[in-house]
């Protein structure tokens, strides 16, 4: 899938508003948590079952970010990238940031929880990603054309894979998404936690059971 009706724009998307919106979706997310509870008790299989794949997720969401960093990294916006990950889809970095908002709604034991924060990511993302495309085309032209025409927008299809000789990345730029990926890390404990605390009766209880 790729964008029908991009309008070339001479100046790259402020990545502030990125941050500001994935901020203020980390903050529901986290309303979320005090306010609700899984249907699953915790301890049973299934609530146990889900909580593993979604640790599963977060983990492929992070080193899904690093391996992408280690290629866009320091070059973003400044050079086409269209090898590695992003020989597979325009936007790795996106995927994976939503296979991990997804997997955060699994370690919470919920299956309404990892939808919501899935869609809310991917729409998210999808606006950025468009904006980012407009500067994109309006910097590489051409070049940009027919890398989106041959590139899935946001799955990747690993059939398209093709790497390069040689890699060069930013350390810098490496080290800030390994920074980014421990607040997805840090989630599991956080939700451990809240489990704990409401068992024992010192937070008080949720208003609303999520499935």
């Amino acid at each position: 899938m790729t964008y029908a009706s991009l309008k070339p724009v001479s100046k790259a998307f402020v990545q502030r508003k990125r941050l500001i919106f994935v901020r203020v979706a980390a903050v529901l997310a986290v309303l979320l948590l005090f306010l609700t509870k899984p249907a699953l008790s915790e301890g049973s299989n299934g609530h146990e079952m889900l909580e593993f794949l979604g640790f599963c997720l977060v983990l492929a969401c992070v080193a899904g970010r690093l391996w992408s960093i280690l290629y866009v990294g320091g070059k973003k916006n400044e050079e086409l990238v269209s090898t590695g990950p992003f020989s597979m889809s325009q936007n790795p970095l996106y995927f994976f940031s939503t296979v991990g908002a997804v997997g955060i709604g699994l370690v919470y034991g919920s299956l309404v929880a990892a939808a919501v924060l899935g869609v809310a990511s991917f729409l998210i993302f999808r606006v950025t990603a468009r904006k980012e495309a407009e500067y994109l085309l309006g910097k590489f032209g051409p070049a940009y054309t027919a890398y989106i025409k041959t590139t899935p927008r946001f799955w990747p299809n690993p059939l398209l894979y093709r790497d390069d000789d040689q890699l060069q990345f930013s350390t810098r730029a490496l080290k800030r998404t390994f920074h980014d990926g421990l607040y997805f890390l840090a989630i599991f404990p956080a939700i451990e936690l809240i489990e704990y605390l409401r068992e024992t009766g010192l937070m008080f209880p949720a208003f609303v059971t999520l499935y």
